[in-house]
Parts: C-alpha cells; sequence; structure tokens
C-alpha cells in the first residue's frame, strides 16, 4: 500500500519535490500476507513503460514498487546488481516469489525472462519481431517485467575495471553500465515513461562517520547519489515528454540516524539537493519530473543486513 502512495505522489505531482509522507517505520510483511498494492484505482498506467533499478528481492519498496506499477497496467522492467542476477532468477524460476507476485485483481506479475548482455549486441536490436514490435509477448503486456543485469556505479563499459570484469559474481556477462542498459532498453521497448531510482550501497555503512575513511565516503556517494544523476543522463533522452523520474531518499539526511553511517546521511542530502536541480534541468531538456520520497525506513532483507550482530541495528532504530 505504501508504493502505491509513493507513486500516486510522484506520479501525480509537480517536479523536484523532497517529501516525507509517512512517519513509522515498517517491518517487511511475512510471506503469508503478500497484500498487492492497489492504485490502479486512482492511475492508470495502461500503455506505460517503466524502468526500475535496484530489484533483487520481494521485500524492498524496489519490488513493492513494481508491483504497483503493474497493478496500474504498466509494462515493467527493473536492473538488479549483477552479483546477486543469478540468485534472482533463480528465486524467480523456483516460485520463490509467487506469493509475493499476486496483484490486487488475483493476477501475477510476472517476469518473462532475465536479459543477460552477454549474448551478442544483434541479438536483441536486429530481432524486432521477437521483442519491440511484438505486442503480445513483450512490448505492450501489462504485468510483464525483463530483468537487465545493471551496475550503477559504472556510467560506460570504459569505466569497468579488469578487476570487475575477471570477477566471478560477473562471469558471462557484461553490458551492465548504465549507458549500455539504457540503450538495451531502448531497443526492447523504445521510449520509456517512468524512470525510479531504487538503490543505495556504503561500503563502511557500519562504520561512524568520525571512522569513515575518503574511499568509503565517496563510494556511498557514487553508488547512493550520483547513480540517479547518471541514470537521468542516460534514460532522459529516452523518455517521453511527462515521463517521471523518481528515487528514494531517507530521513537520516537531515536527522541522525545511529548505524546508518559511512557517508549514506550525506548521500542521501546530496541525492535530494541533486533532485532540484535535476527536475530543473532534465524539465527543460526533456519535459520530464523528477522528485525523491521518504517512505521512511522498511525492514527489508538488505536493510536488516546492516548492523553488527548482537547490537540494535540502524532500521530498528529509525523504526523504535
Amino acid at each position: 500500500m505504501r508504493a502505491a502512495v509513493i507513486l500516486a505522489l510522484a506520479l501525480g505531482s509537480a517536479s523536484a519535490f523532497v517529501t516525507r509522507p509517512f512517519n513509522a517505520g515498517i517491518r517487511a510483511a511475512p510471506r503469508t500476507a503478500a497484500a498487492a498494492p492497489r492504485m490502479a484505482a486512482s492511475i492508470d498506467l495502461t500503455g506505460k513503460t517503466a524502468f526500475i533499478a535496484g530489484v533483487a528481492d520481494s521485500t524492498g519498496y524496489g519490488w513493492a514498487i513494481a508491483k504497483a506499477l503493474a497493478d496500474a497496467g504498466a509494462t515493467v522492467t527493473v536492473g538488479t546488481w549483477p552479483p546477486v542476477l543469478q540468485i534472482f532468477q533463480k528465486s524467480i524460476a523456483s516460485g520463490k516469489f509467487a506469493e509475493d507476485s499476486i496483484l490486487s485483481d488475483g493476477s501475477t506479475m510476472e517476469i518473462a525472462k532475465v536479459y543477460t548482455t552477454h549474448h551478442p549486441p544483434h541479438t536483441t536490436h536486429h530481432t524486432p519481431h521477437t521483442t519491440h514490435h511484438t505486442p503480445h509477448t513483450t512490448h505492450h503486456t501489462p504485468h510483464t517485467a525483463k530483468v537487465y543485469p545493471l551496475d550503477a556505479v559504472f556510467d560506460t563499459a570504459e569505466d569497468v575495471p579488469e578487476e570487475t570484469k575477471n570477477n566471478k559474481r560477473y562471469a558471462g556477462l557484461d553490458g551492465y553500465s548504465i549507458s549500455e542498459v539504457a540503450k538495451a532498453v531502448e531497443a526492447d521497448y523504445g521510449k520509456i515513461d517512468i524512470l525510479v531510482h531504487s538503490l543505495a550501497n556504503g561500503p563502511e555503512v557500519v562504520k561512524p562517520l568520525l571512522e569513515t575513511s575518503r574511499n568509503g565516503y565517496l563510494m556511498a556517494s557514487s553508488a547512493s547519489a550520483y547513480s540517479f544523476v547518471s541514470l537521468v543522463q542516460k534514460f532522459g533522452p529516452i523518455m517521453n515528454e511527462g515521463g517521471a523520474c523518481l528515487s528514494l531518499t531517507y530521513i537520516a539526511s537531515e536527522r541522525v540516524i545511529p548505524g546508518y553511517g559511512g557517508g549514506m546521511s550525506s548521500a542521501k542530502a546530496q541525492l535530494e539537493s541533486d533532485t532540484r536541480t535535476l527536475a530543473w534541468e532534465a524539465g527543460r531538456a526533456h519535459g520530464i519530473r523528477v522528485n525523491t520520497i521518504s517512505a521512511g525506513p522498511l525492514k527489508s532483507r538488505a536493510a536488516s543486513a546492516i548492523g553488527e550482530k548482537g547490537t540494535k541495528s540502524f532500521i530498528e532504530y529509525a523504526i523504535d
């Protein structure tokens, strides 16, 4: 339900706002309570296409937003961090997310296939009858998502270091930089209407700011804030006029949240500041809106992993 309200605020508003519609935190719902968000009644997104960067399981905001968009009739496609792509794919194939995929009308949000760009580029781009121009398979079918490997700390293929290319967690994959994924999405879907930034990472998040290294601080900024700038840069040109870009910020941008360290609070403040500038610039360049929303703390799998064993995690502090 919270995801539906987030999107209703973002898709139906003007540009460049930072809002905090919720004060209380929530814990991830148990598997037996996988209620679908209801947004279709107020927003009809039939014929619209969305790309959500940062979906890797069914417990976070990214998944909930995907369901809300699908529930409103949109075609949903997502980007997943390469090191967890295989796990995500196996979870989908095994039916692990089946209950969490049920929409309000009883239908299922299906992820048709996992898109891996180690195939030759012409496999997708020059076969229009299998993707872009076949309305009953991929391009115009609501509730159907494709998964693209996406590492949002790399803007272009040239930015990927050899160390990453040779990492076994990236084996068999390429084309996962932001610009390459934008081109792949354009080849598959043409122009899109909605861009969602639902990702953040700080390698030193468990460290207090006083103990955070310069490198750790800059990496948090790169993955959590500049990644949104890059996404708007690369996806803006392939968005329809009137389209909407949305990122998720956090109350730590303006309040002290113990345990949320490593420069992550600074990265969220940067994200909010960048939103205002991006809204002004991208609105004029592409006719699109740019907003960010602080939806409140959610005890997702990723958030629950932040903290030292035996101590209260930052997400517990935030919820309490």
